[in-house]
């Protein structure tokens, strides 16, 4: 759901961009003001929503969800293994998602201050000012979301030779 979450935040700051825009086109908008609160709770209910609506439909299809943590095993038809049940099929789909790794402050001092991309979404209110550390696409995107909402934003990228 990062995904979708991600998505509305960049509608977000595109009608941001277009507020932003509208004395130029004709359009009077004295006093425009932002409430993250209110989008943080909007979206968070709209991908609640959709969340359940695609259960919904795997379970009409007649599809099992299995959630757990899975391993092949040595069975010689293809055969998975999750929380003790073991399950083959001629196709088997691992859908794995992912969690991002923070150092030990041992290794980056001050690690444990900042927060990973999934801490966006879990922000209650817009940051006054932000420092985003990266250059993929997920980094350069909350950097540009949290610069046109109104936070004072900051991207640190590694450099690794002389350009």
């Amino acid at each position: 759901t990062g995904g979708l979450r991600g998505q509305v935040m960049w509608n977000t700051a595109v009608h941001a961009e277009f507020v932003h825009d509208h004395a130029d086109y004709g359009f009077e908008t004295p006093g425009v003001k932002f409430n993250w609160r209110t989008i943080k709770e909007k979206r968070d209910a709209y991908v609640r929503r959709l969340n359940e609506i695609y259960e919904s439909n795997v379970k009409k299809a007649h599809i099992d969800i299995i959630r757990g943590y899975g391993k092949f095993t040595a069975d010689p038809e293809p055969t998975i293994e999750v929380n003790g049940q073991k399950y083959t099929a001629p196709h088997i789909l691992i859908a794995t998602g992912g969690r991002p790794a923070v150092p030990p402050d041992s290794e980056i001092p001050g690690a444990s201050l900042g927060m990973t991309s999934d801490g966006f979404f879990d922000l209650e209110e817009l940051p006054r000012r932000s420092v985003i550390v990266g250059a993929g696409y997920i980094a350069v995107e909350i950097a540009g979301i949290l610069s046109t909402l109104g936070s004072k934003s900051s991207l640190l990228i590694r450099q690794d030779k002389v350009v």
